[in-house]
């Protein structure tokens, strides 16, 4: 009894595993599975010039610019860049990603009007404004040994923002 009451529950996982399997690619594929994440239509940047994106997406308007890692020999440094927020509503940044599951430490700046600084959402961006990463009282991103670098001398970096989600793209490397 107890053979056949196993076997039923493993012919009935099979077809329930493939089911799943197939809704959760049909889901993760689907266009519009995600409104944000800076896809090839939605965001502009040159490969030939690395460290700028701008990612225009329904009343997403955000642009990357002047991305550079600075990494010293062991993968440690920090990531400077400008980021302009054009929208109509405040954003944060909330996670730096680096290739094999890196992740950049934020650390919040000092503004008078709250632009930079950190909170459990991630680093403040007004709207309509610029806010510059890694300048003195400035909000910054520290790496730690950070892998991928290209023979181009750039790294693959990915943003998480809270309203204008996932944006990939390319950061300049510069000894620090």
């Amino acid at each position: 009894m107890a053979a056949t009451t196993t076997r039923r529950h493993i012919l009935l996982a099979v077809p329930l595993s493939v089911a799943l399997a197939v809704l959760t690619a049909g889901c993760a594929s689907s266009p519009s599975s995600s409104r944000t994440g800076a896809s090839a239509s939605a965001s502009s940047g040159d490969p030939a010039v690395p460290g700028r994106i701008h990612v225009e997406v329904a009343d997403i308007d955000l642009t990357i610019a002047d991305a550079v890692a600075h990494l010293d020999h062991s993968g440690d440094g920090s990531l400077s860049m400008e980021v302009r927020n054009d929208d109509d509503v405040p954003e944060h940044l909330g996670m730096v990603a680096t290739p094999g599951g890196g992740r950049g430490v934020l650390v919040g700046g000092k503004s008078a009007e709250g632009d930079g600084s950190l909170s459990t959402a991630g680093i403040l961006l007004m709207s309509d404004t610029t806010v510059t990463f890694g300048g003195k009282g400035d909000p910054y991103v520290l790496l730690h040994r950070v892998h991928g670098v290209t023979a181009a001398h750039t790294l693959p970096v990915a943003l998480q923002f809270g309203v204008a989600g996932l944006v990939r793209f390319q950061a300049r490397v510069a000894s620090p």
